[in-house]
């Protein structure tokens, strides 16, 4: 169901162009996932792209965060994964936390 209290993503910019972005440093690192046969990231980062391109501003936090969770203390995507594609994920998830909270702050 549409939160009509939040403006559409396209009417968001910066949140849409980051989340955007972030889908597609998803898309690299499942790409770099099954070319290295690690099927635990393949389908824990599987749901993401579509969820950080098509869900409304409240949900995309939720999409957000757990993207950054696959950089544990314990275990992390950083273990299975070249950096060449986890620092720019890392880079465009955290990117994205920040439009999402300029966002919520000019609410």
């Amino acid at each position: 169901m549409p939160d009509f209290a939040s403006p559409a993503r396209h009417e968001l910019g910066d949140v849409d162009a980051a989340a955007l972005e972030a889908a597609r440093a998803v898309d690299h690192a499942l790409v770099a996932a099954r070319d290295m046969d690690a099927e635990r990231w393949v389908r824990y980062l599987g749901p993401l792209p579509d969820r950080l391109r098509d869900d409304p501003v409240p949900q995309l936090r939720s999409a957000a965060r757990l993207a950054r969770a696959a950089y544990g203390p314990k275990d992390s995507i950083r273990d299975a994964l070249p950096s060449d594609v986890t620092e720019p994920l890392l880079l465009a998830i955290d990117r994205l936390v920040k439009a999402i909270n300029r966002f919520e702050a000019q609410r």
